[in-house]
This record gives structure tokens, sequence and C-alpha cells, in this order.
């Protein structure tokens, strides 16, 4: 072989590098996502144990893209998360309409309205959405959007993973506390639906009204608030707002667990899940937010993780095809949680396995052994479709 030969080789084989970077350059798809947020006010928080944290849920998200990049720069897909975070009083619906053209699918936090404003916007129509914030059953029902899907569990799945345990374990008699605001009366409303759901009896129910500082009277105050209440197996607690909760257990006149908001909780994920890989997903959250991984991170997570899958398998950033192809029964998506996860066809909510645990450990994974379902036994969690009055998905 002589030296022309070689630099001819050499020529083919560069030729051919350039080639091939040309076409992976000419076929590289842009997946930009975006992460809109509706801020509140928080009230003040009753220990600095349990500080909100600024980044609730967009950690979930920045976890997900890292993973997904990984896995898209082998196959010419470059993610692109962008947070747009409306103050608490501003206009939500002009922040929305200025971004969504730069993006086909959004992660969105906001309360029920908020999501359905952006929902119904005409920069909306043809993107998908996804909420990873509210569990309010409208959403999954009357109110329903065919653009918005749902990875946050919606509050029944979380409260009928409750009461399936409880049923299971026949602690059947159930009282129930229930705060003042307008998200304590929702979960407590999903509270009395699982219970007669599962054949478990409310005997008795109080609301709490008070604004005594529990930090310095708990002990004089509950166990008189609650002495009048019926004898029970378990006292219910609904006080999602995290106002008083934490000072019912052993405050109570009966010595009786405590579940629903506080003590024993069903949860879209809690640091205590230690099974099907799911220490490695919150070391791995850890390094990144310096704390413990909480239900709206995972619920960011899993939309975030979502696209990438359908972005991977259709080799498509259309909001339509990806879609289609998460509420086809070929989407699975790995949330380590045991079993795959999956779209609802009839509402777009996330079939998923609820944690139900204390603070400090799993008691189990529902839905429990023994509830079953004709179709999927996720399904024995939260709104079936027989009961949803979501049309916008074709049923």
């Amino acid at each position: 072989m002589d030296f022309t030969v070689l630099q001819r080789a050499a020529l083919a084989v560069t030729f051919g590098v350039c080639a091939g970077a040309a076409a992976a350059q000419a076929t590289k798809l842009e997946v930009p996502v975006l992460y809109l947020r509706q801020e509140v006010v928080l009230p003040p928080v009753l220990s600095n144990l349990d500080p909100v944290p600024e980044d609730l849920g967009i950690a979930g998200a920045e976890v997900a893209l890292a993973d997904v990049k990984t896995t898209g720069q082998f196959l010419g897909h470059d993610y692109a998360l962008t947070l747009v975070s409306v103050p608490p009083g501003g206009d939500l619906a002009a922040a929305a309409r200025a971004a969504l053209p730069g993006a086909g699918v959004v992660l969105m936090e906001g309360a029920p309205a908020d999501l359905l404003t952006v929902a119904d916007l005409a920069e909306a129509q043809g993107k998908l959405l996804f909420n990873v914030a509210s569990g309010a059953a409208a959403l999954r029902s009357q109110d329903c959007r065919a653009n918005l899907l749902h990875t946050m569990p919606e509050d029944a799945a979380r409260t009928d993973a409750l009461m399936q345990v409880l049923q299971s374990k026949q602690w059947r008699n159930l009282a129930l506390i229930v705060g003042p605001k307008p998200e304590d009366a929702a979960y407590a409303e999903a509270l009395r639906a699982s219970a007669r759901k599962f054949g478990l009896t409310l005997v008795g129910e109080k609301t709490w009204s008070f604004d005594t500082d529990l930090r310095r009277a708990a002990t004089r105050e509950l166990p008189p608030f609650t002495q009048d209440l019926p004898d029970h197996d378990v006292l219910l607690v609904a006080d999602e707002a995290d106002d008083f909760g934490r000072y019912v257990e052993h405050n109570t006149w009966l010595p009786r667990p405590i579940a629903g908001s506080e003590g024993l909780e069903g949860l879209g994920w809690t640091p205590v899940l230690e099974q099907w890989g799911a220490v490695q997903l919150q070391q791995r959250f850890e390094k990144v937010a310096h704390r413990n991984m909480q239900s709206r991170d995972y619920a960011a997570w899993a939309a975030m993780r979502a696209i990438g899958e359908a972005v991977t398998r259709t080799g498509s950033a259309d909001p339509a095809t990806l879609r289609a192809y998460m509420l086809s029964d070929a989407f699975q998506l790995d949330g380590f949680k045991g079993r795959a996860l999956t779209f609802r066809h009839w509402n777009g909510q996330l079939r998923q396995p609820i944690a139900v645990a204390n603070a400090r450990a799993l008691v189990t994974l529902a839905p429990v052994e023994g509830f079953l379902h004709q179709r999927n036994e996720t399904d024995s969690l939260g709104m079936d479709e027989p009961e949803s009055q979501c049309t916008a998905f074709g049923g």
C-alpha cells in the first residue's frame, strides 16, 4: 500500500466523520420545556423543622432533566427547562401568553382555577400541560381539559390508599377533625368518600376553628376538644394547611392512632420509601437539592421523565404525538415504586402506587394486597372511569 492510498483512506474516514456529524446536527431535536408557577403567600411555619423549600417541585424537574439529557445526548435530543415564576397576585395569564410560544410542553403549579386559566388560553391549545401540584378532584372530572395531564396524585388516591390500610387492619370506626381552610374541607370530603368506598364508619366529626397557639396550649386545649367524640379506632385529621395537626397526636382524650394529614399519611412520595431503587433516586435528588424529595418534587420529576420517555420512543417533540403515546397502552414509566406507571386514558391521571407511611417508616405501598380491580389494581386508588365526568378525553 503506497502513501497515496493511505491519504485517500484518511480522507475517506475524515469525510465519513464529518458527514455523520452533519447528519446528526441536521436531525437534532429541540425539546423546550416550560415550568410555569403561580407563587402564593405562605403562612408562617409552625416549626423551623418544616420550612417550605423555595425550589419545591422545581428541584424534581431539574433532577429529571439531567436524566433525560443523558439519554438525549446519544439520540440528538436537546432538552431545555425554562422557569417562569409569577409573584403572588401577579398576572399568570399574561405570563403564560408570553412564555407558551417558546415551549410545546409545560409543567404547571397553581390552584385549580390557575391551571384552568392557562389550559384554556388560545396560546395553550396544541400544547401539552402537566399538573404537578393540585390533587383537586374536579380537574380529573367535570373540569378536565384535553391538554392537561396530571402527575400529582389526586386527593382521593391518597385517602383511598389510607382507607385500604385501615380496612386491612380492621380499624373500621373513625372520627374526624377538620381544619378551617378550604383545602382542609376538600381533603375531609375525600376522606369521607374513601371511608364509604371501603366500608369504614365515620362515627363523629368536629371542626377546628380556634386560633390558639398550640405550641403553648396543646396539652390544655386538645384533650377537652376531643373528649366528646364517640369511641373510635383511628382519629382522622384534615389539616392540609398545616395549622394544627401536628399537635393532635398524643394530646387526645383517648389514646388512638392519628391518620390523614398527620400521623399515618397517604403520600405521592416520602423519603422513607427505600425499595425498588427509590433510595438511588432520593440520593440523586439530595445531591442536587440538599434536602429530601417531597411529593411535588416527585410529581415534577415524573412529568419530566414521562416527556423524556415519550420523546425517546416516538422520536418527536410534537405535543400531540407525545400525548397520544402517553395515553396509549405502549407507554410505561419506571417510577421507582415497584410497578410501571401509566396514564389513565379517560382523564389523564398518572396511575401510581401511593405510599402509606408515618414520618419514620413505610407501612405499605398501596394498592394493598386483596383490593382488586378488573383492569388495573392501581385503579382501585382514586377516581375510576365510571365515576369521572370527564368528557374531554373521549371516554
